[in-house]
């Protein structure tokens, strides 16, 4: 009986193992890529100030003066103490300048994917129960378009009209008004600490600031969600378990809900595709606004040559971006026992 238990939930291990083997190659990844970004990194760092003898104490400082495997196991041995290792750029733990950048970008993503997911449903139903509507046949023009337009380019595209033209924008030059002091940091997400600290004028600044790069990520992303929702619920319209419930006279609000139920967990994992769009695009907009959060700091990170910052970002992505592919893995098998072996020949 316990083995047979046992069994049942093993797919979620398997998740799991998957999700560690794939962070412990990214690792290996991340380490020999950033190498070869060519130059010395001190020396950019420093703007060619730094020669001989304090080059080379700085280079001992951080671990630069070892060989390529000398510097590798370094790495290797750091991470598994959870070390980052100190930014060449800032001189401060990599670990500190993540903690407070990654909760703002958690921020900007959610947000983003919130507004997505809240314009795509009524625009898959609308697409479903009205075909030959013309709004609808525009609607599904407009999903069969999805990821043909960049974000940057929808984002300067909206600096123009909404901040250049009509002004009904802060200017992209931060999340908080220069006249404003940012509240007392709580929980690292500026907004949330807004509310918590009872300071409306920053939280009002800091939502306004995030209007833009939301609508942004909304319009560019939405379209990926309706095409998905409306390619899963046209299958679940045809289905067997759907003329059932017509035949058997069940009312359309019954009707309409098990088709949603039924389509969700294909909905679930383009969510968590999504997320890894949202989470890249990232880095674009908060350079293109002045966000000032995780994807600011690897363009920081880029300009300067800072190695450690470098591939701890590009770890940090990669754990992230398999944490919610994990947990989308778990939640859509738990709604569809189908998708609980990604070897089932019927998925």
């Amino acid at each position: 009986m316990v083995l047979s238990r046992l069994s049942e939930w093993a797919w979620i291990g398997r998740a799991a193992g998957r999700g560690i083997v794939n962070l412990l190659i990214f690792v290996v990844v991340a380490f020999f890529l950033v190498q070869l970004i060519p130059g010395d990194p001190l020396v950019s760092a420093s703007g060619g100030r730094l020669s001989g003898a304090a080059l080379e104490q700085a280079r001992e400082s951080y671990g630069l003066n070892g060989s390529l495997s000398t510097q590798y196991w370094t790495y290797l041995t750091s991470l598994i103490s959870l070390d980052l290792g100190n930014s060449i750029a800032t001189g401060r733990p990599v670990a500190e300048d993540m903690a407070t950048r990654v909760p703002a970008t958690l921020e900007l993503i959610g947000a983003g994917l919130f507004f997505a997911c809240l314009v795509s449903l009524p625009m898959s139903y609308l697409v479903v129960t009205r075909p030959t509507n013309r709004f609808s046949k525009v609607l599904r023009s407009y999903a069969s378009s999805a990821g043909a337009i960049p974000e940057y380019v929808v984002g300067i595209l909206f600096l123009f009209v909404f901040f250049a033209t009509l002004a009904w924008v802060p200017a992209p030059s931060g999340r908080l008004d220069p006249i404003l002091m940012p509240p007392t940091e709580v929980t690292g997400f500026p907004v949330l600490d807004a509310f918590i600290a009872g300071d409306t004028a920053a939280a009002n600044s800091y939502i306004a600031h995030l209007i833009l790069p939301v609508a942004v990520m909304t319009v560019s992303h939405s379209a990926i969600l309706v095409k998905s929702l409306v390619l899963a619920l046209d299958t679940e319209i045809d289905s067997p378990a759907t003329r059932f419930r017509i035949a058997s006279g069940a009312p359309r609000r019954v009707v309409v809900l098990s088709i949603y139920r039924r389509a969700l967990p294909s909905a679930v994992a383009m969510l968590g595709m999504i997320f890894g769009l949202l989470l890249g695009g990232a880095v674009v907009l908060e350079s293109l606004f002045g966000l000032g959060g995780l994807g600011q700091y690897a363009v920081d990170a880029v300009r300067s040559s800072d190695v450690f910052a470098l591939r701890s970002f590009l770890i940090v992505i990669a754990g992230m971006c398999l944490i919610v592919y994990f947990l989308t893995e778990v939640a859509t098998g738990l709604l569809d026992s189908r998708r609980r072996d990604s070897r089932n020949p019927e998925v």
